[in-house]
Order: C-alpha cells, then structure tokens, then sequence
C-alpha cells in the first residue's frame, strides 16, 4: 500500500473505518515488521488536530517500536513524550498506557520514559481527569524495571 493511502485512511472522517484499519494495522505490527517502513509517517500523525488521529499514531508507534532502531525511535521520542499532557486528556492516557508496549521494545528508553512520567504536569487537567492519568502514571512506573 502507498504511505499515501494508508494514511489517508488513518485520517478518514470515517472514525469507525479509520479505528478499524490502526487497530489492523497494530495488530498486524505486532506481529512482524511489515508496517515499520511507514514509522515516520505515523509520527506525523502525532500532529494532527484530531485527537482520534493522534491516537491513532500511539497506537501504532508503539505496536511498531519493537521494529526500528534504538536511533530511529528515539528520535521520535520528543514528539511522543509531548503527549503525555496531551490537551486532551484521553490522549494523554492513551500515550501514557503505551508506554510499557515501548520500553519492552525499547529498554534504553527507561530512564527516559521514567523521567518523562515522573515530572508531567497534570495542572491543565480538570480535577476530574487528574487522578485518572496519575493512576495511569503509577500503573506504568510500576511496569517499569
């Protein structure tokens, strides 16, 4: 398939199609690397203005994260770790629960993935949201060797 029309897809207005086909895709990356030459175009996807779309692309990254290089994904780890506070809370959680699926692929980015957990500022979260994502903070500091 053409990056094109797999991302064009990812995007769809579609939410149920676009849903279906990353969690084909995730599923699919789990499994073998087939979908890892297309890392860099769902990194993309984490600047999208929807917060499905950048779903999405958590999703994928981290299905793919066993795939790339040390290098390769680290260097989309700045993009990524944004999303940790993200704007929209559900992303955020979405980002934050990923992270295990990403330091099992990616060990040396411990340190990092800890770091990043342990200084997120929730103040931007309604009192609602905040102890939701601090017990998906918890939940993956505890995950982590």
């Amino acid at each position: 398939m053409e990056p094109s029309n797999c991302i064009a897809r990812l995007t769809s207005r579609d939410a149920k199609d676009a849903r279906a086909w990353a969690d084909q895709i995730a599923a699919e990356s789990r499994e073998s690397s087939r979908w890892a030459p297309y890392l860099a175009d769902f990194a993309a996807l984490l600047r999208h203005k929807n917060s499905l779309v950048r779903n999405r692309a958590i999703s994928l990254l981290a299905a793919n994260a066993r795939w790339a290089s040390a290098e390769a994904f680290e260097a989309l780890m700045d993009e990524f770790f944004r999303h940790v506070t993200d704007e929209k809370p559900i992303t955020a959680r979405q980002c934050i629960q990923a992270l295990p699926e990403i330091a099992a692929a990616q060990p040396r980015l411990i340190p990092r993935i800890r770091r990043t957990l342990e200084h997120a500022d929730l103040s931007r979260y309604r009192d609602s949201m905040q102890p939701l994502i601090l017990k998906d903070i918890t939940a993956v500091l505890g995950q982590l060797p």
